[in-house]
């Protein structure tokens, strides 16, 4: 084999030290995340919170994010990834340590807002480091294994979550997930980080833009797709518990594991084939899932709902992210990943608190059904960018 098809083949590996080190980093602070995911909601019924209110604590906390997102986006480029990342990863843990001492809905309220800026600066962040150490020719595929590290928290968070909280106080389970944070903190220090590439045209660096325009139409479908995850992550464990269905944490398990599965096909197929053969197939298994979820007369139906929203979510998010990336500018790969991810927090906080409104007025099994309707407008709105491009470009 000659010299230079070896160094090829070097500079094409995905698993480096660093991409190790970031998904470790990646993998505790979402499981410390996740734990809060299904369990938050109990804490503010505790708390004498109503379904509106729910909605209303979750959405903040993703609008929250959302506001932070183009900063983020822009300081990644100017004052450098390991800045916004560690920031990032303390203003989570200092906000989800203060949840241990929350005796009220209004302190709650405004740590969720803190807890968002935190999480908008170290996802935005956490995932442009990523993009920068996975070589381009892989990005598809190691975007993938990536998210795996993010999967496996949710494998592991919720239903850990739901059982901690039955045989320990919310305090210590909230000091438990600060402390993951903290860890995830400790690990992003030992990341060698890339350095900022200055614009050639000093005007765009002065420049402050809320969104990469290359990034708006995956940006686009990801939130009439991310409108599901808000109707999952804060109504799905007390709609199981109305229905007297049990196995919640079987759910998020079900769930995860499918999704990790569908992560080890789907960025190959991406990267080989493009989003053409990945987007449709994903989204339709989101769509049953949710009809699936607004029937819900057994665990059994439940279970295998998960199953499919998994296959389906897996496939669809790395291959959106990867196209939104893949578009930008080599200068502006923070910014996209900001777009990116601020349609995720819009999709998941739009979501909440319309679903949380419905809940009241309508019950749990509407929140499904509309949430169907929005995935069948990603789809819609999908076909109709593949014939206004040309669908042999995609073939």
């Amino acid at each position: 084999m000659s010299s230079q098809a070896v160094n090829h083949r070097a500079t094409d590996k995905i698993w480096t030290k660093d991409f190790v080190l970031v998904c470790l980093a990646n993998f505790f602070i979402f499981l410390g995340f996740q734990m809060t995911l299904p369990t938050l909601p109990l804490f503010i019924k505790e708390l004498g919170g109503s379904d509106q209110m729910i909605g209303i604590i979750i959405g903040i906390f993703t609008f929250s994010a959302l506001l932070f997102r183009p900063y983020a986006g822009h300081a990644l480029e100017s004052k450098g990834r390991k800045f916004v990342y560690m920031i990032g990863l303390a203003v989570f843990v200092i906000s989800v340590g203060s949840y241990a001492f929350i005796v009220g809905i209004g302190l709650l309220v405004v740590m969720r807002i803190v807890q968002g800026a935190g999480w908008g600066l170290s996802t935005t962040a956490t995932s442009t480091i990523a993009t920068d150490i996975i070589p381009m020719k892989r990005r598809g595929e190691g975007l993938g294994y990536f998210g795996l590290s993010g999967n496996l928290a949710l494998a592991f968070g919720p239903a850990l979550g739901l059982t901690l909280v039955g045989v320990i106080s919310f305090t210590s389970l909230f000091l438990i997930c600060a402390g993951l944070g903290l860890i995830a903190f400790l690990l992003s220090m030992t990341i060698h980080y890339k350095k900022v590439e200055e614009s050639p045209d000093k005007a765009v660096t002065i420049k402050f833009d809320i969104f990469e325009k290359s990034a708006i139409q995956p940006s686009i479908l990801l939130f009439f797709i991310t409108v599901t995850f808000g109707g999952i992550a804060s109504f799905l464990p007390l709609y199981a518990a109305q229905e007297h269905i049990d196995g919640i944490e079987l759910y998020f398990l079900v769930y995860a594991a499918f999704l990790m599965i569908s992560r080890t096909f789907a960025g190959k197929i991406y990267d080989n084939k493009g989003h053409l053969y990945v987007f449709l197939p994903g989204a339709l298994c989101i769509f049953i899932a949710m009809l699936l979820l607004s029937w819900l007369p057994n665990m059994l139906v439940m279970l295998v709902a998960a199953a499919i929203y998994g296959l389906g979510f897996g496939s669809v998010q790395p291959a959106l992210q990867a196209w939104a990336v893949d578009k930008s500018p080599n200068n502006r790969k923070g910014m996209a990943n900001a777009t990116f991810f601020s349609f995720f927090d819009l999709g998941v906080g739009i979501g909440a608190m319309t679903f949380g409104q419905l809940a009241s007025l309508s019950g749990y099994g509407a929140i499904y059904v509309t949430a169907a309707g929005s995935v069948l407008i990603a789809m819609l709105f999908y076909v109709y960018l593949i014939l206004k491009s040309g669908i042999r470009n995609h073939l």
